[in-house]
């Protein structure tokens, strides 16, 4: 196998990251705002209240703005899988390439079409058809996230394919089968956690009209509807995060290891809810990997099995085999195991090509036939060492930690907000520290949200497909200095974008609604 320049993989991964994370601040945003604003109009529609159609006039125009800068940055999210990962791209563009393609097709152009008349059909169409133009805008959004998330998860869960040795790529055999259980949960978890963040820019920019004491009707309208929505939207984030964490124990089950620090599999394994890890812990360490943590008895079983007594293995567990899975018969391999399989794998694709190319059918279908039977641990075969195949612990567990920690935190939040909203005696001026609470809480979302993606990204290392190809045998044959040059300029164009998005926001939120026509 060709060595790959291994600053041309780190570099060709942190344009990647770099373009991912700035366009993960503007989608989840979009998403939440999306539904609020629907929300507001529904009422409007209903009642035929002038303020809630300036409300969600106001909500719309701070939509508009984030939906256009986040269109521009995924569209070269989407140009860098044949640019930078070209490899990727052609071993298995058939079956990554369909959702994408659905989604440039239905959900963009629904997008497209309804969203004109979203901001300019006001008087000019009837209020239903408005309004089902605005809901029909959040949808296309929404079924845009669906198809994207729907090519994500088949990265970590990769089913319904067939790999052609003929053409070295692997083609789809059911696309049913890859809108698997997997998709949809990854699908309803990341769009129900994007509500949670446009919740908390509502709750926090009406906040801080309270506080300055203006357009305080709006400001009451639009933290109803905030803090029930975000508090409905956190309560379905934290269950749909228990099917996350079932799927993951099942099909991803270093992942889960790192996200709980566990070196050293468990029967009846705990939660961590609280720990500090060591600095120095490696491979097969067989000491406590943490200075200290506080955890829950048997709550990582029945998270990941839905029993308490479940076996839950960990990284050395993983690494070394030997561990029979929960509810299966079948003993894990040890990396040593799947390298030698992986390399038998590519060994016999090299076969076959020569034998075919000699025309000589037996050695081609004996050699095609070892492939085949050896596919599953292909990737296998690219890796060197098993510490290869250990995520960066550390960084998954803090992360994952993190995001709970403020998922628990958005609970109690938007449940005081609905609470008081609701309470006619309440007057937010005796309680001026919940609005500065609840405008400071407003970059907590985004940082969950990227800490998400954080845990599901860097916890499936080093894997683009799980255990089928490793990001590292996934680069374009590029220059390394070409991709660290464009890094650079992808970071000062984003960075001004960023920029000239909250400049806009904030001009816009200063002029307040009163200034919406």
């Amino acid at each position: 196998m060709e060595l790959l320049d291994v600053s041309l993989v780190n570099w060709s991964r942190a344009q990647f990251t770099l373009t991912a994370m700035y366009h993960w601040i503007f989608v989840p945003l979009t998403l939440g705002l999306g539904v609020i604003q629907a929300i507001m109009e529904t009422i409007y529609y209903r009642t035929g209240d002038e303020k809630w159609k300036k409300a969600t006039k106001f909500w719309m125009t701070l939509f508009g703005v984030n939906f256009a800068i986040g269109v521009a940055t995924g569209i070269i999210l989407e140009f860098e899988f044949g640019t930078n990962w070209s490899n990727y791209s052609w071993f298995v563009g058939d079956i990554f390439g369909a959702p994408l393609a659905i989604e440039g097709i239905l959900a963009f152009f629904m997008e497209a079409t309804f969203i004109s008349i979203m901001f300019f059909g006001w008087n000019k169409v009837s209020k239903g058809f408005h309004l089902t133009s605005t809901w029909l805008t959040i949808l296309g959004a929404t079924l845009s996230a669906f198809w994207i998330l729907v090519a994500n998860a088949w990265m970590q869960h990769p089913v319904g394919m067939e790999f052609n040795p003929d053409t070295v790529r692997n083609e789809m055999v059911s696309f049913w089968q890859v809108l698997s259980p997997f998709a949809w949960n990854k699908f309803l978890h990341t769009v129900i956690s994007s509500w949670i963040v446009g919740a908390l820019f509502t709750l926090g920019v009406s906040a801080w009209f309270l506080i300055k004491k203006r357009d305080t009707d709006f400001a009451m309208k639009s933290i109803k509807v905030a803090a029930v929505f975000g508090l409905v939207a956190s309560i379905l984030t934290a269950l749909t995060g228990d099917g996350s964490a079932t799927n993951v124990a099942k099909h991803q089950p270093m992942k889960l290891a790192a996200m709980e620090g566990l070196y050293k599999g468990q029967k009846g394994a705990e939660l961590v809810a609280i720990g500090v890890l060591r600095s120095d812990v490696q491979l097969n360490d067989t000491s406590d990997a943490f200075l200290f943590k506080i955890g829950i008895p048997k709550a990582l079983s029945l998270l990941a099995f839905n029993d308490l007594n479940a076996y839950v293995p960990g990284i050395n567990d993983i690494v070394n085999g030997g561990y029979v899975a929960h509810k299966t018969s079948q003993t894990a391999l040890s990396f040593d195991e799947k390298k030698l399989r992986g390399n038998l794998a590519l060994k016999s694709l090299a076969d076959y090509r020569k034998a075919v190319a000699e025309k000589n059918d037996s050695a081609a279908t004996a050699s095609r036939a070892t492939l085949m039977a050896n596919y599953d641990y292909f990737g296998y075969g690219y890796l060197d060492k098993p510490e290869e195949t250990v995520p960066r612990v550390p960084l998954i567990f803090y992360s994952f930690h993190l995001m709970v920690i403020l998922g628990t935190f958005f609970i109690a939040l938007f449940g005081i907000f609905t609470f008081l909203s609701f309470k006619s005696r309440f007057n937010f001026e005796n309680g001026r520290w919940l609005l500065y609470i609840a405008l400071w809480s407003i970059p907590l979302g985004f940082i969950a949200s990227q800490l998400g993606w954080i845990v599901a990204e860097v916890g499936r290392q080093p894997w683009a497909i799980q255990d089928v190809l490793p990001v590292k045998a996934s680069v374009s044959a590029i220059s390394a200095m070409s991709v660290k040059i464009t890094f650079f300029l992808f970071l000062t164009l984003f960075s001004a974008l960023l920029l000239a998005e909250v400049r806009i926001m904030l001009k816009q939120i200063k002029k307040g609604p009163s200034q919406e026509h």
